[in-house]
């Protein structure tokens, strides 16, 4: 299948073309390159530099093509930047949907996989978190994500446009962080790279679901044939404290480093953790990678980049 990646040189993205291709699809990357990087692309992949608010650039690729589904991965994803301007966090997030859904609607393309996020939860502290909890987000990123899922079922029930979304857990992997992804994984990366300690906000025993980008690609590669409209979290569904996340980096370095425990921030959530039940339930499948080797891949990529 011919498959439209938006940001799929990004560091999801690039994770998922990859998938794409091994598994005999061809995708076509259409990415305005402010997070994502040519250098993520291999030789030979359509590559289209354009913003998903330019409907025009966005149509021209849907006219020359005839896409068998659409990855919709573009997005503002920084939660501080959308506090700061809500307005571009709107425009690139909402917008850019929308552009996407109405050249589907106008070219016949049946399928559209979005990457949501687990911020549409907000502070639920019903862990672990399933996809029937009520949404009520925390910031205007989360608030952009939670309404393109809506615009999502919307087209699915009055267009007859097939829609998966996925909620991500906590994201690490190779290519992370580099224009402003980054995640405590890729803090911690940079900092013991260069020989300096990390910093924690409290004791260190807060939790988190981290989830490789493999794992998030085979997901959604796996999810091309669903139909109708299915929201699925994409999560280990185990919680990972960060002083065990801080473990498995001693295994990745070789050698135990600094760690400086400050005061916890105001506002930090001290538990998170996604119900994955739904993986298996539609496609089957369960995230492989084991943390200790995804920080090892992660940081060793990180090293040699």
């Amino acid at each position: 299948m011919k498959i439209l990646v938006t940001g799929g040189a990004g560091f999801i993205g690039s994770h998922v073309v990859e998938q794409l291709q091994q598994a005999g699809h061809t995708p076509i990357i259409f990415d305005d390159l402010s997070h994502g990087m040519r250098e993520h692309i291999s030789e030979g992949i359509e590559l289209i530099v354009a913003d998903v608010r330019n409907k025009a650039a966005l149509e021209a690729s849907f006219a020359r093509h005839s896409f068998s589904a659409v990855i919709h991965l573009a997005a503002q994803t920084l939660v501080p930047d959308s506090l700061e301007y809500p307005v571009m966090d709107c425009r690139i997030n909402l917008e850019g949907i929308l552009n996407v859904l109405e050249c589907c609607r106008k070219y016949h393309v049946r399928h559209v996989l979005f990457s949501s996020s687990a911020a549409v939860y907000g502070d639920n502290l019903n862990i672990p978190l399933q996809e029937t909890e009520s949404l009520l987000p925390t910031s205007p990123y989360g608030i952009t994500k939670m309404t393109t899922e809506h615009y999502l079922r919307i087209y699915h029930e009055l267009y007859g446009i097939d829609a998966t979304v996925f909620r991500f857990a906590n994201v690490y992997g190779e290519r992370q962080g580099e224009k402003g992804e980054g995640g405590v994984v890729s803090i911690f990366c940079k900092l013991l790279s260069q020989g300096k300690p990390i910093t924690v906000f409290g004791n260190g025993e807060q939790t988190r679901d981290f989830i490789y980008a493999g794992d998030i690609a085979r997901a959604i590669v796996a999810a091309l044939p669903l139909k109708g409209y299915h929201t699925i979290n994409v999560s280990t569904g185990k919680e990972t404290s960060l002083n065990e996340l801080i473990h498995a980096f001693e295994f990745a370095v070789g050698h135990k480093f600094d760690v400086i425990y400050e005061k916890p921030r105001p506002g930090d959530i001290l538990h998170s953790v996604l119900n994955n039940d739904n993986l298996m339930k539609y496609l089957k499948i369960k995230p492989n990678m084991e943390l200790a080797q995804g920080i090892r891949k992660t940081y060793h990529w990180y090293v040699g980049k």
